[in-house]
Formats: structure tokens, C-alpha cells, sequence
């Protein structure tokens, strides 16, 4: 009786293990993550775009989450930069809407996650880091459209709402995207990351090494 559920603690935190992403980040993995989380969230208290073009701060999380997958190719690894940009906005107090900043974060950050598991090669490739991107994008229009019927806005301002949201925040959305799959690979290219990150092109690195 004892061994059975010995073996049956044994089976569930063997389960547990391979269930949790966090079990896959090592101790510089979880810092490198939270240095991108805190360069983000510096990044907005101390820059203020004054573009008069909603969506701008599409921009910087695109980018930074994106950036978070390649450097970290691990599942949850933007989910976890999500959390910690949005507690450290939280608790620095930047930006809007106080405890809905973490939501603000997070939101976008999980949409990304869940295209990750079809697209995992997004912060390699271009067209699936674009497809990512708008995974994103399209939670944080979500949320600001949530915000506006929570606050009783009319339905002609919604609509109007959306319009500029899908326009802005789609267009940053993909700059941001845009500048990723490049970031990456000078960064391979230097040594800065390795080569086994990129498994798209493993066999034309190979050849370029051997002169084949």
C-alpha cells in the first residue's frame, strides 16, 4: 500500500514536471526573461511617444516578447515576461489603469503563447513572427474594446474605437515583427546566441561550416 502510493506521488510529480513550462528555465533563463521585462517596462516609464497614433506600445511588446521566445526558445517563456513586465509596471506605477496594466501585459502575452505552440519558430521566421504579432495585437484590442463597453462608451465610438486600435496597433505590431527574425540571426551570427536555437536552417549551417 505504502509502495503504490509512493509510486503514485512519484507518477503525479513526474506529470507535473513535464506539464510545467517553468520546469524548463534554467536560473539564467528566468533572469534573462526578467531583464527583458524590466527593459520594457523602463523602456515605457521613461519614453513617452507622443505619436498621436494609438497602438505605439504594440511596438516595444511585440518586440520584447518576441525577442523573449528566440533568446529563450522555451514554452512559457513569453507568457513569463508578460507576468513579470506587468507586476514591475504595476508596482512602478507606469502607465494607465493601475492593476489593470498587469492585464494590460499579460493579456497580449498569453494570445502570443497559445500561436507559439502552432507557430514556434516566430522569432526565426518572418511570416510567422507577423502571424504571432497579430495573435497579440488582437488580445490587446480585446481588452481596450472591454474597457471602453465596461465604461458605458456609445457604440459609434467603439466601432470608431477599433478602426484606429486595428490601424495602429497593427501597424506597429508588424514593425515590430518585422525586426525580429533579423535581431536574431546578427545575434547568431556573432555567437550570441546559439545556433541551435534556429532549428529552421540547421542543415544549411552545417554545409557553410563544412564548405559543402
Amino acid at each position: 500500500m505504502n509502495n503504490a502510493d509512493f509510486s503514485a506521488a512519484s507518477g503525479a510529480k513526474s506529470l507535473w514536471q513535464r506539464l510545467n513550462p517553468l520546469q524548463a528555465f534554467s536560473l539564467a533563463d528566468a533572469l534573462l526573461l526578467a531583464a527583458l521585462a524590466l527593459l520594457l517596462v523602463a523602456f515605457k516609464a521613461m519614453v513617452r511617444l507622443k505619436l498621436g497614433l494609438t497602438g505605439h506600445s504594440m511596438f516595444l511588446l511585440v518586440l520584447v516578447f518576441l525577442l523573449a521566445r528566440g533568446l529563450v526558445p522555451h514554452r512559457g517563456a513569453v507568457l513569463y515576461c508578460g507576468l513579470m513586465a506587468g507586476l514591475l509596471a504595476m508596482v512602478m506605477g507606469v502607465g494607465k489603469g493601475g492593476p489593470l496594466i498587469l492585464l494590460k501585459m499579460a493579456l497580449p502575452a498569453l494570445t502570443m503563447e497559445m500561436a507559439l505552440l502552432l507557430l514556434p519558430m516566430a522569432a526565426w521566421t518572418l511570416w510567422q513572427a507577423v502571424l504571432v504579432a497579430l495573435a497579440g495585437m488582437l488580445a490587446w484590442l480585446l481588452k481596450g474594446v472591454l474597457g471602453l463597453w465596461l465604461a458605458g462608451a456609445e457604440s459609434d465610438v467603439i466601432l470608431l474605437q477599433i478602426g484606429w486600435k486595428l490601424l495602429g496597433g497593427g501597424l506597429f505590431s508588424v514593425l515590430a515583427a518585422l525586426l525580429v527574425p533579423g535581431v536574431m540571426r546578427k545575434l547568431a551570427h556573432h555567437g550570441l546566441v546559439t545556433a541551435s536555437n534556429n532549428k529552421s536552417e540547421p542543415v544549411e549551417e552545417n554545409q557553410k561550416e563544412t564548405g559543402l
